[in-house]
C-alpha cells in the first residue's frame, strides 16, 4: 500500500547564536509535529498551563522550583507523544573567522541548512517556523527561503512568528536551553538540574554527542569543525 504525503510543522529557535555573546554553543534547533497533531498538542499543553496555573509565555530561563512541577509534566508529555526535537551545535571556539571569504552570516545559514536538510523528507511537505529575534530577522528569512527553495520543492510556508504565538516553540526554547544549560556545565539552580536529569532519563543517551540519524526523538548533531 502506498503511503499518503504527510505535512510536518518545524518550530525552529536559536539559544547562543551570536558571534560575540560570550557563550560557547551555538545551538540552532526545532520541535517538529505532523501538521494534523499541532491543535492536539497545543491543546494539552494549555491544559497543563491550566492544571498548573502557569502564566506567561514557558520559558527554560523562567524554570523555577516554584514551576518545577509543570515544566516536569511538559517534559514527559514531549517524550509520551510523536513530537521530536533536533539541534545542531557548534563549538564556537572552532570557527575559524580568517579563512577567506568566510562571514560568520553564512556560516549560520549552512548550519540552519544542516539542521533541516537532514530531517526534510521528499515525500513530505513543511511548513517552517521561526522565532522573531532581532531587526534583522526579514533578512534572514529570505536568505533562508533562497537557501532551502533551491534545494526543496516542499516547503509549503517558511515564516517568522512571535514565541507567545505558539506554545510549541516555547517547548523548543526549553529543551534547547536544558541542553546548553548541560553543555555549559555549569548546574547551580536546582530545579533546571531536576529538569535535566528528567531529560536524560528519557533519552537513555549522553547529551554530549551526536545521536544515530535514526534516532528521531531527541536527535543531537554535533558539527566538528576541526
Amino acid at each position: 500500500m502506498e503511503m499518503q504525503p504527510k505535512t510536518f510543522n518545524m518550530y525552529c529557535d536559536e539559544s547562543t547564536h551570536l558571534e560575540n555573546d560570550g557563550m560557547p554553543y551555538m545551538i540552532i534547533g526545532y520541535v517538529s509535529s505532523a501538521w494534523n497533531q499541532v491543535k492536539i498538542h497545543t491543546q494539552h499543553i494549555m491544559m497543563l498551563r491550566e492544571e498548573h496555573r502557569y502564566k506567561g509565555e514557558i520559558k527554560w530561563s523562567k524554570l523555577s522550583e516554584s514551576n518545577y512541577p509543570f515544566y516536569a509534566d511538559l517534559i514527559d508529555y514531549f517524550f509520551a507523544t510523536d513530537l521530536n526535537f533536533r539541534a545542531v551545535i557548534v563549538n564556537k571556539s572552532q570557527i575559524d573567522n580568517s579563512r577567506e571569504n568566510f562571514t560568520y552570516n553564512d556560516f549560520y545559514f549552512r548550519m540552519y541548512y544542516q539542521l533541516l536538510h537532514h530531517k526534510i523528507d521528499m515525500e513530505n511537505t513543511y511548513n517552517i517556523y521561526l522565532d522573531v529575534k532581532d531587526t534583522c530577522s526579514y533578512k534572514k528569512i529570505n536568505t533562508l527561503k533562497k537557501i532551502l527553495n533551491y534545494n526543496y520543492g516542499n516547503i509549503r510556508n517558511l515564516q517568522f512568528i512571535r514565541s507567545h504565538e505558539s506554545v510549541l516553540l516555547q517547548l523548543a526554547d526549553v529543551l534547547m536551553g536544558a541542553l546548553n544549560y548541560h553543555l555549559r556545565d555549569k548546574l547551580v539552580v536546582t530545579a533546571k538540574i531536576k529538569l535535566l536529569d528528567k531529560i536524560k532519563h528519557h533519552t537513555k543517551r549522553p547529551l554530549d554527542y551526536s545521536t544515530p540519524k535514526g534516532v528521531n526523538k531527541f536527535n543531537l548533531f554535533f558539527i566538528e569543525l576541526k
